[in-house]
């Protein structure tokens, strides 16, 4: 599909004014590019693990926009003009030009490839699918191949590294794993490949069914041995039903501490009794919220590991 692309030039000051009157107008999904240092909770937990550095911070920002070729792009330009005149009267919003261009969805897609390459994690090698074949792979105990696409999750964030070494750990062969927030599929992926005999992964984004179908594949992996669900399984009952109950040896959640707060008290009902439940995402001065979530819903800390700014805490039902 064929799109035109708007892009307001701005400053990072005005982003928010910016972006919410793009909201008003009518317009989602804006994009936002600036050279602002990113927090490591804006960089990691459930937002994705691909971070490049783009250099010294110059407090501009391009913020773009998209809509169908088809549509009157001289009206666009009109309208997103005089509201941009209104924020200029009374905030400084720089250039507040626009600029257009046309793209295709494919292009947005996949211009972020460029910064994801073949690496690591212990004795695994995680290669993306365009560098499949590696020379590196004959010295990997284990060789993951995976397209993230428009899901989340390369493996290359210290919050998912300290996840897949809690799982190699503690996932015996035969175990059953529950994915709580599966993104692209990665700690499924690894759960099987570790022995697991089947996963069922959760997640909000739509996007995960084909980025996971797309690796299972890669990963010569069945489909019937991953399944999974889009919902909610904090407070969804239609997702809990579908999970099951009491089934599970192992369980995974690589978000965000307050989201881990939310999911949290579900997961016991749906672990074996004795079974683990794997926590990562979480930055250190906010471990406590999580274990004050576990413990009172039953489980007890087993282990906690520290990368960078992360922990990973694992609790046993």
């Amino acid at each position: 599909m064929e799109w035109n692309k708007y892009t307001i030039h701005t400053t990072e000051e005005a982003e928010d004014m910016v972006s919410g009157m793009l909201a008003e107008l009518g317009f989602e999904g804006i994009e936002i590019e600036d050279k602002r240092p990113m927090t490591a909770e804006e960089s990691g937990g459930m937002f994705g693990d691909v971070v490049p550095d783009f250099g010294p911070d110059d407090h501009l920002a391009d913020i773009s926009f998209y809509a169908d070729k088809d549509e009157d792009s001289s009206e666009i330009i009109r309208k997103v003009e005089e509201a941009l005149e209104e924020l200029r009267s009374f905030m400084e919003i720089g250039e507040g030009t626009i600029s257009l261009s046309e793209t295709a969805e494919e292009e947005w897609i996949n211009n972020w490839k460029e910064y994801f390459h073949s690496f690591r994690i212990d004795d695994i090698l995680i290669e993306p699918t365009w560098e499949k074949g590696s020379a590196q792979e004959k010295d990997a105990a284990m060789v993951l191949h995976i397209d993230p696409g428009t899901a989340f999750g390369t493996g290359a964030h210290e919050s998912t590294q300290l996840a897949i070494r809690s799982l190699r750990k503690y996932l015996k062969e035969g175990d059953r794993f529950l994915d709580v927030g599966t993104g692209s599929g990665i700690l499924g992926i690894v759960a099987l490949k570790s022995g697991a005999s089947h996963v069922f992964g959760t997640d909000l984004d739509e996007n995960t069914l084909p980025a996971i179908s797309d690796n299972l594949l890669e990963n010569d992996i069945r489909e019937e041995d991953f399944e999974r669900v889009l919902g909610n399984i904090a407070d969804d009952p239609a997702t809990q039903e579908k999970a099951g109950f009491g089934i599970y040896d192992v369980a995974c959640a690589n978000i965000i501490a307050e989201i881990l707060t939310e999911i949290t008290p579900q997961i016991p009902a749906h672990l074996k009794k004795g079974g683990y439940y794997i926590t990562s995402g979480i930055l250190q001065e906010k471990e406590h919220l999580v274990i004050d979530a576990a413990e009172k819903a039953g489980m007890q800390v087993v282990e906690i590991m520290h990368q960078g700014e992360w922990s990973g805490i694992t609790f046993r039902n």
